[in-house]
């Protein structure tokens, strides 16, 4: 870690942090804006993510406060709580209310969270606090919460509490990330199986636009709706519960019931982007990075041209890596509006990648991105704090 994490705790809450958990961030590889459309997505976990230090108090307060900001919240337990406001303890307030409302017993406890993880860049910082809130709550009063509950429960807060429509993925792939590996995930069923991630003789890099996006606030809830209509329109004649669950032999004779050409773009996004992640999962199993490179520019011009989720800065990025001979593929990853792009970038041209996208980053933006180098990683765990 960075900071001293224990050495913190104990000069805020004049006590020893009885554990420290961890949960990282994500990016999707491929699959991008259809979990909520019961498709099939290829998320990984990272190695950046958010800690976690954390005791019981005897005093019935509920404590919330964050290296990384400088709101805190000081609370009474009692049998509910509401969102206040946009701060970021709306998050683990938000996991440990659904808790007390599912019957589970807590009391006060003091915890301090730190992230490593770049604030709304698309890379799950918000499903990471989520599961860490819920997995250390589990594990300190003996909740036994299973992992998948634990994803369903946080993604029931984000729908309910938080208020953004989103589906399962980010938390699923926080909490069951699995070092070198990929999830593929059927978002409908919750059906998984884990993916070698075999990068060999390239690097992913993922590359922060630095134009930030707050979900609540921009245009991904309207996402969701527009699917919605496209769906409703479809089931006219197609007995289907998911956008994912048509083909395009069926969307291509059934399109003229929708009748709107925005929404024929998204429906169209959406059941493309299902049969990518098929391609990607066969590219993997033949340790075909090439293709899978292919698949990931592919995504991205869906999502730019189709779905309208990226924007002058994801697309600055992506245009570079196509011009840059030691990249084999690029694509925005999370929901857009800014946020971040993932590469896959030849290991002894990773450094001159970063210099020459700055420059041409800068010269097009007006700021330079940030530029980090990552790895599949396990999900969310217990550290020793040795590790800390």
């Amino acid at each position: 870690m960075k900071v001293n994490l224990v050495q913190e705790f104990r000069i805020r809450f004049h006590q020893e942090p009885q554990q420290i958990f961890f949960c990282p961030g994500r990016v999707n590889l491929i699959g991008e804006h259809i979990d909520y459309n019961g498709g099939c997505v290829m998320p990984c976990a990272i190695s950046m993510g958010t800690y976690l230090a954390v005791s019981k108090n005897t005093d019935k307060r509920l404590r919330f406060q964050c290296m990384n900001f400088p709101e805190a919240a000081d609370l009474h337990l009692q049998e509910s709580y509401s969102k206040a406001g946009s701060q970021w303890f709306n998050y683990p307030l938000g996991v440990i209310n659904e808790l007390i409302q599912n019957g589970h017993s807590v009391s006060g406890l003091n915890m301090l969270f730190y992230g490593d993880l770049p604030i709304g860049s698309g890379l799950s910082s918000s499903a990471a606090i989520e599961v860490l809130t819920a997995f250390a709550v589990s594990n300190l009063f003996g909740l036994n919460i299973s992992l998948k509950d634990i994803s369903l429960l946080c993604k029931k807060v984000e729908n309910e509490f938080i208020g953004v429509n989103c589906g399962i993925m980010d938390q699923f792939a926080v909490a069951f990330g699995k070092k070198d590996n990929a999830i593929l995930l059927n978002c409908d069923t919750l059906v998984y199986e884990y993916l070698p991630f075999e990068t060999r003789d390239y690097v992913l890099t993922i590359i922060n636009s630095n134009k930030p996006r707050n979900l609540v606030e921009s245009k991904y809830n309207e996402r969701f709706t527009e699917c919605g209509k496209a769906l409703k329109a479809l089931k006219k004649e197609l007995p289907v519960q998911h956008l994912c669950a048509i083909n395009f032999h069926e969307y291509s004779a059934h399109r003229h019931l929708i009748n709107d050409p925005v929404l024929e773009r998204r429906a169209l996004h959406v059941i493309a982007e299902n049969l990518r992640v098929g391609e990607a999962v066969d590219a993997l199993k033949a340790r075909d990075l090439f293709t899978f490179g292919k698949l990931m520019y592919a995504s991205h011009q869906s999502l730019k041209e189709f779905y309208e989720v990226s924007g002058k800065e994801l697309d600055t990025i992506v245009d570079f890596c196509k011009s840059f001979d030691s990249c084999i593929g690029a694509r925005m990853t999370g929901a857009g509006f800014g946020g971040c792009a993932i590469a896959l970038v030849k290991k002894n041209r990773y450094d001159y990648f970063i210099a020459e996208l700055s420059l041409y980053y800068e010269k097009q933006i007006g700021y330079k991105p940030d530029v980090f180098a990552s790895e599949a990683g396990d999900g969310v765990r217990l550290l020793d704090q040795t590790e800390n």
